[in-house]
């Protein structure tokens, strides 16, 4: 089942004041404005679209639920699939989700990077994943498309989905962190305070070009034992500190409409064999931001959980 919710989109012009101002609260150095969105096809990002304008959405397909307390491995979809039911066939999909086991045999974090089919067009697949190396327990990262032909993915993801266009977006820079939450988190609060009887999302992607940031990698096998905690969960999770320059990709929402959505999720890869699930810098003085984000107009709530809770979701 796929449930639709109209979300509010400010002016770009206003939300990026909105959002200088909003920031300046959590980082020394801050600098918002409204730019043409830069080919994204270029490094450092190399995605398999140009931007990320053109009908932009957001969609939050199945959820945590389903991987905690124990995995429901049934819980399998596919980019194309999700591109129809978000009514843009042929979108560019990005964000945060985890590997179909059935596809590539494990367990994993997914970093999507999909150019859906459409009209005879066939699929591109720009995707990576980030794993835990059976060799020396540390974090594998690699490049989807080398060893899996197909766009499934299980369990959850939180997607931003749009015609992969160039076009006007909001350009973040931000440096030298001095307040406690991380650039996505500082992002959302300021559109939830800000916007405070409205409903905004937003999607893109930043770079981390200078400093370390707290991650996770999710074990290759399934916890055999219910993990029922926020401790067990993050005693199961392996946690590394990884080296800019960290590409990410991000979907946020001020607030949730009554549809049980993450209200943000964010996954890196970089081009020196790190990547996995961002939290925040871990070095506040030096760290720098440079991202490019849009505003979607609709939200998308693919297969929500009947039971869920709120454990494991930070």
């Amino acid at each position: 089942m796929t449930e639709k919710f109209e979300l509010f989109v400010p002016k770009l012009e206003e939300l990026s004041e909105v959002l200088q101002n909003g920031l300046k609260e959590n980082f020394a150095d801050v600098h918002v404005s409204v730019v043409e969105c830069p080919d994204l096809s270029q490094d450092p990002f190399r995605f398999p679209a140009k931007g990320i304008c053109g009908k932009p959405r957001i969609t939050d397909v199945g959820g945590v639920p389903y991987l905690i307390p124990v995995a429901q491995l049934d819980k399998v979809y596919d980019m194309d699939t999700v591109a129809k039911e978000v009514e843009l066939p042929g979108a560019f999909i990005l964000g945060a989700g985890a590997t179909s086991a059935k596809s590539v045999g494990m367990n994993a974090e997914l970093i999507p990077l999909v150019r859906t089919e459409n009209d005879g067009m066939s699929a591109v697949n720009g995707s990576y994943y980030a794993s835990i190396n059976p060799v020396d327990d540390k974090c594998l990262l690699e490049k989807y498309s080398d060893k899996f032909k197909d766009f499934g993915f299980g369990l959850l993801a939180n997607l931003y989905a749009c015609e992969g266009k160039s076009g006007k977006v909001i350009e973040v820079k931000a440096s030298r962190r001095t307040g406690a939450i991380s650039l996505v988190t500082s992002m959302r609060k300021t559109l939830e305070i800000h916007y405070n009887d409205k409903y905004i999302a937003m999607g893109g992607t930043f770079v981390i070009q200078k400093g370390k940031a707290k991650t996770h990698v999710m074990p290759r096998e399934f916890s055999a034992c219910p993990l029922r905690t926020g401790e067990e969960v993050n005693k199961w999770l392996k946690h590394f500190e990884m080296s800019a320059p960290l590409i990410c990709q991000s979907v946020l929402v001020s607030q949730d409409p009554g549809l049980d959505l993450r209200l943000e999720h964010t996954h890196c890869f970089s081009h020196h064999g790190e990547g996995g699930h961002y939290y925040t810098d871990t070095t506040p003085d030096t760290v720098e931001y440079l991202g490019y984000f849009l505003p979607a107009e609709f939200v998308y709530r693919i297969d929500r959980p009947k039971i869920t809770h709120d454990i494991g979701r930070d």
